[in-house]
């Protein structure tokens, strides 16, 4: 990615966040003639509309010509960042912040059909139009001008958010005695930040009046990785990358009669891709994993297809890389995704919900918790650095392929352990994008 295209994802996500803001206060005032500001943080801003934007933008491009599959990426997109930012705020400040529990076809009242919808129409909207006139405003005014007004403001925005978050997550509740501390921080420190907290608090009350506050449990857990929280994801991602890494490869020696790497990284067995698509398919049907069979092969058909279409995006974009390619098969989009893979998907979805994953859960949830716990810490620290070092070295036979040399002993390490030879086998499909 350049630092121009960077500089501009920054300016939508700033503006997209504005409109958003603008747009829900406007809607509220409407409803109950009383200015409120809706935006969690303090500022004028509503990062889900931002974040939404900015992953649209990059990933849907390509789809701007294709109306129907515009909208339904864009509905998609937005309905997973709107239950996924749901989920978070209620775990990190035990509030529920909206339910739509009293609407139809709602998924855990943290969403609903109605205003999917509504984010499809306006991403739509959005791509077509708005983002080609908020990128010529952009290039209107001098590139080092814009640079330091954007920073100026994503800073504010990453200082009003830490405030938010530390009053949502009750971080200023943990020292009530904050005369204890005048000789350490000062009384103007002091009264300042007890400020920010009222303030915030006082806003937030204001904003959400119906916010359900959630009773936190005080019982301590006595059984590992219960539920669906941070241990049990973690450990379901390793396994799921390591399943689907060895189910790719048995279907490419049954389909092309060969043996060959479907790995996405450079140590292990490990399909990234799959990882990561059975953590947000149990998190989101976690709790509808009991309904009907047709439901959950719909839900994953459809997210399935969106998911993949956008890890090619992203590894082409990233890497320079591509690393699937399904032009030759009918009724595919872009090469990125098929319907037939779609429906791969959503044949996966049911059987994960229905058969692996109570058995595995079951499985999991019987380690002791100690033991669990340094499984689980020891595999994510793995995984990062095995991340990093793919990265790296996919990086690195990108530049290769251009002529680049190393600038440096780390990379010319990686190019004696990482030579295109080993890159090519354990990513045998993988295209040098021109």
């Amino acid at each position: 990615m350049g630092e121009s295209i960077f500089y501009q994802l920054l300016w939508l996500f700033l503006l997209y966040s504005f409109i958003g803001w603008l747009g829900e206060t406007c809607i509220t005032v409407i409803k109950t003639k009383v200015f409120s500001n809706r935006g969690i943080l303090s500022g004028p801003f509503c990062v889900v509309y931002g974040i939404c934007a900015v992953i649209m933008t990059v990933g849907f491009n390509d789809l701007k010509e294709s109306w129907i599959f515009l909208f339904l990426g864009c509905m998609s997109v937005s309905t997973v960042i709107e239950w996924i930012a749901a989920h978070m705020l209620e775990k990190t400040g035990q509030s529920r912040w909206w339910n739509y529990s009293n609407k139809k076809w709602n998924l855990d009242g943290y969403v609903c059909l109605q205003y999917s919808v509504a984010w499809g129409i306006l991403g739509v909207l959005g791509l077509k139009y708005v983002n080609p006139l908020l990128l010529s405003f952009y290039e209107m005014f001098p590139a080092t001008v814009m640079k330091i007004v954007l920073w100026t403001v994503a800073a504010i925005m990453i200082m009003d958010g830490a405030g938010s978050y530390m009053v949502a997550a009750g971080i200023q509740e943990r020292f009530p005695n904050a005369e204890k501390m005048k000789h350490r921080l000062g009384n103007i420190s002091i009264r300042l930040g007890n400020y920010i907290a009222d303030y915030i608090n006082r806003r937030m009350e204001r904003a959400y009046p119906k916010r359900q506050k959630q009773q936190k449990s005080c019982v301590k857990e006595t059984v590992f990785a219960k539920g669906c929280g941070f241990y049990k994801l973690v450990l379901l991602f390793f396994i799921g990358a390591f399943l689907g890494d060895i189910i790719e490869t048995i279907f490419c020696r049954l389909t092309a009669g060969v043996w060959m790497s479907r790995s996405s990284v450079v140590w292990g067995p490990f399909s990234i891709v799959w990882g990561l698509a059975i953590v947000l398919a149990t998190a989101l049907l976690h709790n509808h994993r009991h309904k009907s069979d047709s439901f959950v092969f719909l839900f994953g058909t459809v997210l399935g297809g969106v998911y993949e279409y956008l890890c090619s995006v992203f590894t082409e974009a990233v890497f320079g890389q591509v690393f699937w390619d399904y032009s030759e098969i009918p009724f595919n989009l872009g090469g990125r995704i098929n319907l037939l893979y779609c429906f791969f998907w959503g044949i996966a979805a049911v059987i994960w919900l229905k058969r692996l994953y109570p058995v595995l859960s079951e499985k999991i949830e019987k380690l002791p918790m100690k033991i669990g716990k340094v499984f689980t810490w020891s595999f994510l620290v793995f995984m990062i650095c095995n991340i990093a070092m793919s990265g790296m070295a996919l990086t690195r036979y990108t530049e290769r392929a251009y002529g680049v040399s190393p600038e440096s002993r780390l990379e010319e390490w990686i190019d004696e352990r990482f030579s295109d030879e080993v890159m090519e086998r354990i990513y045998p499909n993988a295209k040098t994008t021109s």
